[in-house]
């Protein structure tokens, strides 16, 4: 039978990288969720026991994605500044 995370290693995934492309790509499509909220989408994406345990890495992952998206924006606004002085 195949059980997690077996099937996940079988096809190249590791639970760390998982778990984390998953947060990031949750940070970019739904911005400002808190604890509970990161906590409860977690357990709807991952619903098999044996992932449980990257809970908090995934809870982790969300904040520091969501974190980097505003310095993006702040880092091009900058540039973009730069240029127009410069011009």
């Amino acid at each position: 039978m195949d059980t997690y995370p077996r099937i996940c290693h079988e096809v190249g995934l590791d639970c760390e990288s998982c778990t984390e492309s998953t947060a990031r790509n949750l940070a970019k499509i739904c911005k400002g969720l808190k604890g509970k909220m990161i906590g409860q989408l977690f357990v709807q994406i991952y619903t098999d026991p044996a992932c449980a345990k990257m809970h908090v890495h995934f809870g982790e992952a969300y904040i520091e994605a969501s974190e980097e998206v505003p310095r993006k924006m702040v880092a091009s606004a900058e540039r973009h500044r730069a240029i127009a002085a410069v011009a």
